[in-house]
């Protein structure tokens, strides 16, 4: 299916009479453009006088008190209607379609009465005008749905009160391939058409596919449906990915508050001149946006809405430059909110190979209704899905990617090139990718000589590949902490970083929603201080995750910490006859800085070696970690 607004009608109706078929082909631009020109374009002769006060200006010149014509303004307009009517016909998307597949193949469900079809092939081919009965469009819709015409093209008036899903009942139950050719400014509209092929009773949800050109601010467009759905899902506690049916990503709306952060740093970028292509001076002039007064730059900047509209009528090569510097901005805002956990995707379903409740408490009970609000201590588990060595060679077809392995540690890496990201202060910030079998990790060009990754054949890394692949147990073990039940009357207390809501179900088939809360909140809330059930994969689960810190005994502390671009739980607050005891647990020790730290090992033994720890030095207290 493939939805557009405009099937040119309108337009067509009005010249039809006039215009040759040829013309007709191009009736909708010729329309616009031939119009505009003749009716708007500047001809009256000005003349120039001096005011009052000297100052020189220009006034309209009439006689007998019509205004007078220039020559040259005139001249200069029918040369250019001249010009552009001598140019080769450019269908509209819709004819495009319909003549390129064929009448016998296209179902049209539009509001236009006539169209220009093709009636022969090769040189003999000729355009003619079709008229359309007003019950076409339900014919058309029948063909399409009995499996007698492959594509269907709909607009605004064929996109409500119809059916084009795969429907149980109908005899096309293919996969309906939705294009979103013209979103249009009415986002309710691009919704409601998009409905048109997702509904109840289908064999198979459709596949959407937004079409955008390489000029930046249509998507200008795309964003105000993805900031529709996005709104959707909030009111209906959806996902949002489901709302949206994955249309989108979180970049696409830039109307959400990470795309006001990215305005503003662009906004800071371009009065510094960190924006390379336009200063300020360009950028006032093209836009007529004002950021800088008296004061330096302004207090109320321009909106986001008001930028993206000014975007539309700059060129073609500045759109792009402001564009692809928003876009920077903005992709480097929502990396990091997802990366920190605090991107905010409405409701999420859990998916793993094993959910099992291994406590229940109640932490509220509501003194009316005596609705409960329970704390669940899950234990999730997950299939591990390494990158094999075939996936990870494979990155060899860039000519930029390289083998690394790690000197010191002995551990492998493809690194690939990746986007940069533009920094608060406007410096570009080159990145390159480092993937690893079970993880990958943006790190900062600057950043790779002082690590110990270098470059090696490929023996020597698929062996080093294969050695690590060899480590990677077949499932990993963690625990969740939810907080399910009535969760109103307790809302303040739950973390306020982010409010997502999550959906899982059970190896017993019990369906669970609700809050996820990290350990340190559930040891709080829980009336022992450290939760029930916490074993030492929960704690090394959680310390792999880096949101909590584990106070153990004698004043010890478990935290993740970031070492030489690689994450690591240090143990921090021995002392200095602890020191061989923690190496025969299996902790090792770097001098870093001119200070000795321990580490538990990051991999297949860490867990054990946690376990060894914990039994000697037990868990006293959970906290959060601190958000950078």
């Amino acid at each position: 299916g493939i939805m557009i607004i405009q099937s040119g009608n309108l337009k067509m109706n009005h010249q039809n009479n006039s215009l040759k078929p040829r013309t007709q082909h191009n009736a909708d631009a010729a329309y616009y453009v031939l119009d505009y020109l003749a009716h708007s374009f500047p001809v009256q002769l000005y003349e120039p006088f001096t005011d009052g006060e000297g100052n020189l200006s220009s006034r309209p010149v009439f006689r007998d008190g019509q205004p007078v014509e220039s020559r040259e303004a005139v001249a200069r307009r029918d040369e250019m209607i001249e010009q552009l009517t001598s140019l080769p016909p450019v269908p509209g998307a819709l004819d495009q379609i319909v003549q390129h597949f064929g009448t016998d193949m296209v179902a049209e469900v539009t509001g236009r009465s006539r169209r220009i079809v093709r009636r022969g092939e090769g040189p003999a081919a000729r355009l003619a005008v079709e008229s359309r009965a007003p019950s076409a469009n339900l014919a058309e819709t029948s063909a399409f749905m009995d499996d007698q015409k492959r594509v269907l093209v709909f607009s605004d008036a064929g996109g409500t009160g119809r059916s084009y899903h795969a429907e149980l009942s109908a005899r096309n139950r293919r996969l309906r391939v939705h294009y979103l050719l013209e979103p249009g400014w009415k986002a309710d509209a691009a919704i409601q058409g998009l409905g048109r092929t997702n509904r109840t009773n289908q064999a198979q949800p459709p596949l959407f596919r937004p079409i955008a050109t390489d000029v930046k601010a249509e998507k200008r467009f795309l964003s105000t449906i993805a900031r529709r759905l996005d709104t959707l899902g909030a009111i209906t506690r959806g996902q949002r990915q489901t709302g949206g049916q994955g249309l989108f990503r979180p970049e696409d709306n830039l109307e959400s508050s990470y795309a006001r952060d990215a305005l503003r740093q662009l906004y800071l970028a371009v009065v510094r001149g960190k924006v390379e292509g336009c200063p300020l001076e360009r950028f006032e002039s093209a836009t007529g946006l004002k950021l800088m007064d008296s004061n330096g730059i302004k207090d109320d900047l321009p909106p986001i809405t008001t930028f993206l509209n000014r975007l539309l009528a700059l060129t073609i090569e500045l759109q792009g430059i402001l564009f692809s510097a928003f876009e920077q901005l903005l992709e480097a805002r929502i990396d990091g909110a997802i990366a920190s956990g605090t991107y905010d995707m409405g409701l999420e379903t859990l998916r793993a190979e094993s959910f099992t409740v291994s406590d229940r408490q109640v932490i509220y009970t509501h003194p009316a209704t005596g609705a409960e609000t329970r704390l669940l201590t899950i234990a999730e588990r997950k299939r591990n899905r390494p990158v094999s060595l075939d996936a990870a060679t494979a990155e060899l077809d860039d000519p930029r990617a390289k083998l690394l392995v790690n000197e010191r540690s002995g551990r492998a890496a493809v690194q690939i090139p990746t986007t940069s990201v533009m920094l608060d202060d406007g410096e570009i910030e080159r990145r390159v990718r480092l993937i690893r079998p079970m993880e990958a990790q943006n790190v900062p060009l600057r950043m790779m000589g002082e690590t110990h990754w270098v470059e090696v054949d490929g023996e020597t890394f698929g062996a080093a590949w294969r050695a690590e692949l060899a480590e990677v147990p077949e499932f990993t073990d963690s625990t969740l902490h939810m907080v399910t039940g009535l969760l109103l009357p307790i809302w303040k207390r739950l973390p306020q970083e982010s409010s997502r809501v999550y959906r899982l179900q059970t190896d017993e088939g019990e369906r669970i929603i609700g809050r996820r809360v990290s350990p340190a909140w559930a040891a709080s809330a829980s009336t022992s201080g450290v939760p029930a059930g916490l074993t030492s994969d929960a704690v090394y689960a959680a310390l792999l995750e880096g949101r909590t810190v584990f106070d153990l005994a004698e004043g010890l502390q478990l935290r993740r910490a970031r070492v030489m671009g690689a994450n690591r739980i240090e143990l921090s607050g021995f002392t200095e006859s602890m020191r061989e005891r923690l190496r025969a647990y299996g902790l090792f020790s770097e001098i870093i800085s001119w200070k000795l730290r321990f580490f538990v090992p990051v991999g297949a033994s860490g867990p054990e070696i946690a376990a060894r720890l914990l039994d000697r030095f037990p868990v006293e207290r959970i906290g959060e970690r601190e958000a950078a």
